[in-house]
């Protein structure tokens, strides 16, 4: 007899969604989905508001990445103003971006994969936390909590707050950097980057432990999205879109930001409020392609920093030839770019030009389409907004970085289940490998939904007939 086996919610993610895999009759897994459980409605509620409240309004979207869509945000309405911002902001603005990269990076990997890493997939789901964390390892979880800290801290000094900043605004940022704030954020940077090392480190001798996983979180062929600089390099806040294939061969290239809409095309299903977007030119939903770290490090001919680029060096040879193709190597790539970010805030904060005082180009609105773009932790992130006469919002549509990779995570849950899951013998460890699957791209459903009150922790075994015949409590 057939049976639905419903994952709800689906835990260590930000946000709230379930997970339903279809069995049939012998116990094996038919289908798999990731249900987005809300609504997701900021495309509509902005309309109407001035173009300028866009980025305080779209952070809202999200507290764990705000500074994302403020710089997505701050980038469209860059566009509606036709303004190039001066040279000292658009730096500022890379700091505060690689900032809010390196605290979200850690948040994913300390507070929600380690549990898995570091405990086991079939531990107790009760120790299985980043409490459980710090007992087992109260080093690596102090090492998490600070350099998640050193991120945020260094957001506060240039934003003025750690959530929803306000001081990058369209044309450039608020207020210049002060001698103080700049050699503040400076004795913070030597700790974390010693951090990120030793974190990596300790990542590489786990690798080899979880070869099966490898082999079987989302490995499936797809493309991979992402901004390159105009070298081709590693790139989070500006630059062109490159798409490669699963055999490592560009296919699209310097494709500007603005041009977007030729590449990336969005469909919907009636088992999720997520967007699926797609790559436009194979047609849906064969045109599967991942965002994110992974895609970033495949995408990359270097990253540009010393100790980054011989992390990249060793994250390449994961795979004898091609783009690494696991998902579970989204933990891998978060630690490389983790090393990168903090080289080059470094970096850029000794940079002279960082304390020019000419950080705002001030003009009004100068055509009626803005759009803009930048790497989010988890991805690309899209805003495009079109406006009136008035300077008010008629449109607006949001592409979140979770929403590309809807399609590759509906095929990785469905790979993992034909893997792990028996029907027959239903086991907790079994369930906890699908969810994993699902946190090694860390998806930010509250980016993609908006949505009140809390969901219970709990596994339902279904029949056909829609009676629950088991339950598994998540603890």
């Amino acid at each position: 007899m057939s049976r639905t086996v419903t994952i709800e919610p689906v835990t260590r993610i930000e946000g709230h969604a379930r997970i339903t895999l279809q069995l049939g009759d012998q116990g094996e897994v038919q289908d798999a989905r990731f249900h987005l459980t809300q609504f997701r409605g900021f495309e509509k509620f902005c309309e109407g508001r001035p173009y300028r409240e866009m980025p305080a309004l779209t952070a809202r979207t999200c507290g764990i990445c705000p500074v994302s869509h403020v710089l997505a945000s701050n980038k469209a309405c860059d566009h509606l103003l036709s303004v190039t911002i001066p040279p000292t902001a658009e730096k500022l603005r890379r700091i505060i971006n690689l900032a809010q990269i390196t605290q979200s990076h850690a948040l994913s990997f300390f507070h929600l994969s380690s549990p898995d890493l570091l405990l086991g997939w079939d531990s107790d789901p009760a120790n299985r936390n980043i409490f459980g964390v710090m007992r087992q390892d109260p080093a690596l979880a102090r090492d998490g909590i600070r350099l998640r800290q050193i991120g945020q801290t260094i957001i506060e000094t240039l934003g003025g707050k750690k959530i929803h900043p306000t001081w990058v605004v369209p044309g450039g940022v608020a207020e210049a950097l002060t001698p103080e704030k700049r050699e503040a954020m400076l004795k913070m940077l030597p700790e974390g980057l010693e951090i990120a090392k030793r974190t990596y480190a300790f990542f590489k001798t786990l690798v080899p432990k979880f070869k099966d996983e490898a082999s079987h979180f989302g490995t499936q062929d797809t493309l991979f999205l992402s901004l390159v600089s105009p070298e081709g390099n590693l790139e989070h806040y500006d630059g062109f879109l490159r798409v490669k294939d699963a055999r490592g061969h560009i296919i699209e290239d310097m494709v500007p930001t603005w041009d977007y809409g030729r590449l990336v095309g969005e469909a919907v299903e009636d088992f999720s409020y997520m967007k699926f977007p797609y790559y436009k030119p194979m047609g849906y939903p064969q045109g599967v392609y991942r965002v994110g770290p992974l895609a970033r490090l495949n995408n990359a001919n270097s990253c540009g920093t010393p100790y980054a680029d011989v992390a990249l060096a060793e994250f390449h040879m994961l795979q004898e030839s091609g783009p690494i193709a696991s998902s579970f190597h989204y933990h891998y790539a978060r630690l490389v770019e983790i090393i990168y970010a903090i080289e080059m805030m470094e970096r850029l904060l000794k940079d002279p030009e960082i304390m020019d005082t000419r950080v705002r180009a001030r003009a009004r609105s100068n055509r009626d389409e803005g759009i803009g773009v930048s790497e989010a932790p988890r991805g690309l992130l899209m805003h495009h907004y079109k406006i009136d006469d008035d300077g008010l919002i008629n449109w607006v549509n949001l592409i979140i970085a979770t929403g590309h990779n809807n399609l590759a995570m509906n095929m990785a849950i469905r790979q993992v289940a034909d893997a792990y899951v028996d029907g027959n013998n239903l086991q907790e460890g079994m369930l906890n490998r699908v969810e994993a699957v699902i946190r090694c791209y860390d998806p930010c459903l509250s980016c993609a939904s908006h949505a009140f009150g809390e969901m219970p922790l709990v596994i339902e075994l279904k029949d056909a007939a829609g009676q629950v015949v088991d339950r598994l409590s998540r603890g």
